[in-house]
């Protein structure tokens, strides 16, 4: 298959880009990696009239240890933020996520800010965002604004991203100190998207008893959603694999599956309170290792 004809521009600047973006609007894609928009518009899925190509620009990978997190440019390749020593030692669960991604040939194209705004709701980038709490920076012709990553996926693959919106930046936030973290995903073949993923993490306070718990869940509805039900089973708790097996069950009540040529919505389902259980069990045991 080949795309649509569209016309195409190369970006010298981010403020180039969104003068572009303003002049064409809807009609306007960015680029950057291309691994999911280049696939799109060949399937004819996606018929952009116009391309503007962001991958040029000045330092398009750059990764910042900040206070409070990491700060990952958006054009930032994915590869690069896998083996970031950075992102290792503060955040290892984005590092064991990214390694979920595809394959190496597409991490060493595909861009973090890419995988974010394609907002595939199986994929874990944006699964990581609400783990982590990620506030994104966003950037127009005429403002800047930051947004956190639970007001920016809307449905599937769709953002409150304007037509005139780059997004710039990352940063996802640390957890606690003395956390501990777990992935698990189900998917058809190594590389491909989760048919369901779940991720975890929980700190301890002096007394064993939890203290922080985020659980996110991907490819089990429209968007990847957090599990509040279930972290809230778990604050101020005694972990234990009882706890997490009653505290799972509360998964039912983000899960918004559907069927389709591969899975049923009932597999989803059942597949989002095993992984979580073994999320948790894996948060539980890194936690106690880090205490």
């Amino acid at each position: 298959m080949k795309p649509a004809n569209f016309e195409y521009f190369r970006a010298t600047s981010l403020d180039h880009a969104c003068e572009l973006l303003r002049a064409h609007g809807d009609d306007a894609k960015i680029l950057a990696g291309g691994q999911s928009l280049i696939a799109a518009m060949n399937y004819r899925l996606a018929r952009p009239q116009f391309l503007i190509d962001i991958s040029n620009i000045d330092s398009p990978s750059e990764i910042t240890d900040e206070s409070d997190g990491v700060r990952i440019k958006a054009t930032t390749t994915q590869a690069i933020a896998e083996h970031d020593p950075v992102v290792r030692r503060r955040l290892p669960v984005l590092a064991n996520a990214l390694e979920h991604i595809a394959h190496f040939q597409i991490r060493n194209k595909g861009t973090v800010g890419g995988s974010i705004v394609n907002a595939d709701p199986a994929s874990e980038l944006p699964a990581m965002s609400l783990l982590l709490d990620a506030e994104f920076e966003i950037q127009s012709a005429s403002d800047k604004q930051v947004m956190a990553a639970e007001d920016f996926f809307i449905t599937y693959m769709t953002t409150a991203l304007q037509s005139d919106e780059v997004l710039i930046s990352i940063l996802f936030k640390a957890p606690p100190e003395n956390s501990g973290w777990g992935l698990h995903e189900v998917a058809r073949r190594a590389g491909d998207f989760a048919l369901v993923g779940s991720a975890a993490i929980i700190a301890l306070d002096d007394g064993g008893k939890c203290s922080f718990a985020r659980v996110v869940l991907f490819g089990v509805a429209s968007t990847p959603v957090r599990a509040t039900e279930v972290e809230d089973a778990l604050l101020g708790q005694s972990c234990s694999d009882a706890l997490f097996a009653e505290a799972a069950k509360k998964v039912s009540e983000v899960v918004d599956a559907e069927s389709d040529v591969h899975v049923t919505d009932e597999y989803r389902g059942n597949v989002a309170e095993v992984l979580t259980v073994r999320a948790l069990a894996d948060a539980l045991s890194r936690a106690q290792a880090a205490s």
